[in-house]
């Protein structure tokens, strides 16, 4: 259903059929690029809807000239022509003046219609959809400007409504970016808090004098910390779930640690036969043996008993010795991940994998318990303080999403000068 003075319309009717295809690579060869001169944008340059500049190619300002025509204005839509067709980005102030590239499709909405209004209507997932299903080509997806032309969308009443749409929405466009540089910056501090923690630079814990620090092959630590290798500390587990029980199938991401298979890939990806699994309990860690090189190793904290594949390796800390929480922070560093991708690399195995003998000969650094204890409870303190900006966020989006689906189909309207006169 329509809302009074709304229409139904299409992209190319909205911009008076100004679709414009970029230059092909016949007429703007790879060669021309400069260091400097004018920005020439591809899809890469499309960021989160607005067109940057900050890494795009660029040309002769000489070059730039013969090519006038593909000149970019405040207000233009620049669309993917292949690969993730549903990419698709606003030029604004920044992006003036520079030229649209090989491998993009420009759009000019007219006059008569906000280019922002047009910008926020494209984020709809119906859009999205639209684009995926109407693209062309066997091996990879292209668009073009005539089947561009076609996609469908709703304008409002008046470009007035259009912008008032558009300004409520761009408010909470600046909330979810005050939050997300946030989380950056919390991020950020985490990361350089668990390097001052790990390497002894700050310590939590109080000493009468100076104790200095002891060289090792990975850096300096405390000299009254130990630096034993991780099978001093450590156990292989190797038991495997011959009875074939129907327990959790988990994985390893890079940034997630351990994930339950079948939710996170939303489908099933692992063997009907898991009577060969390996089976990992809570407090154990993990890693697939040809994937840590990647900072995959994970601590298992969700169930009692999982299953991982049998590529996976499985040990447990002795608790006597070691926090967990300290351990696995230490291990997810990208200090480690290095020290991980050197021991495969340098391994005889020659599928590329780090099995327990090379891996449990890498040494750490290990505080006092009570230290490790200390710097898993600073951990966890900066890890709530994520987690919390993380969901708000997530109910920011939601909340924004939902406003947008009542805004940009006329549900709910919205004041304007014209109608309040």
């Amino acid at each position: 259903m329509v809302p009074e003075g709304w229409k139904l319309t299409t992209l190319g009717e909205v911009c008076n059929g100004q679709l414009q295809t970029g230059p092909f690579g016949s007429q703007l060869h790879a060669d021309e690029y400069t260091t400097s001169g004018i920005a020439v944008l591809m899809p890469k340059d499309l960021v989160n809807h607005r067109a940057t500049i900050n890494s795009a190619s660029k040309i002769s300002p000489e070059r730039a000239q013969d090519l006038k025509k593909h000149t970019l204005k405040v207000g233009d839509i620049l669309f993917s022509r292949r690969g993730d067709v549903t990419r698709f980005a606003l030029v604004d102030e920044g992006a003036r003046g520079a030229l649209c590239g090989t491998g993009c499709l420009k759009a000019t909405p007219s006059e008569e219609h906000a280019p922002e209004f047009i910008a926020y209507f494209l984020q709809k997932d119906a859009v999205k959809r639209w684009l995926e299903q109407n693209s062309v080509g066997q091996t990879m997806p292209n668009m073009n400007t005539s089947i561009l032309s076609e996609l469908p969308l709703m304008t409002a009443n008046s470009r007035q409504e259009e912008e008032k749409i558009a300004m409520i929405l761009s408010t909470w466009d600046k909330m979810i970016n005050t939050i997300e540089q946030l989380l950056a910056n919390s991020q950020k501090q985490r990361k350089a808090l668990i390097q001052q923690l790990i390497t002894g630079k700050k310590r939590l814990v109080r000493h009468e004098k100076s104790l200095g620090y002891k060289i090792t092959s990975h850096g300096e630590i405390p000299s009254d910390w130990e630096y034993p290798m991780i099978r001093e500390v450590c156990s292989q587990i190797s038991e495997k779930n011959g009875s074939g029980a129907d327990y959790p199938v988990l994985s390893c991401s890079k940034h997630e640690g351990f994930v339950d298979s079948l939710k996170y890939f939303k489908k099933k990806v692992y063997s009907e036969d898991t009577s060969g699994y390996r089976v990992i309990p809570r407090g154990c860690f993990g890693f697939p043996a040809n994937h840590i090189e990647e900072g995959s190793i994970g601590l298992q904290r969700d169930y009692d008993i999982g299953i991982v594949s049998p590529i996976y390796v499985v040990f447990m800390a002795d608790e006597e010795k070691v926090n967990n929480e300290y351990l696995y922070a230490l291990l997810k560093t990208e200090h480690y991940r290095q020290i991980f991708s050197a021991a495969t690399n340098s391994s005889v195995d020659r599928r590329g994998s780090l099995r327990w003998k090379e891996f449990s000969s890498i040494h750490v650094p290990l505080p006092p318990l009570s230290e490790q204890n200390k710097i898993a409870s600073a951990l966890a303190t900066a890890d709530e303080e994520i987690e919390k900006l993380k969901n708000k966020l997530d109910c920011i989006k939601q909340e924004k999403k939902a406003l947008m689906q009542q805004l940009l189909t006329g549900k709910r309207r919205v004041k304007t000068e014209d109608k309040e006169k």
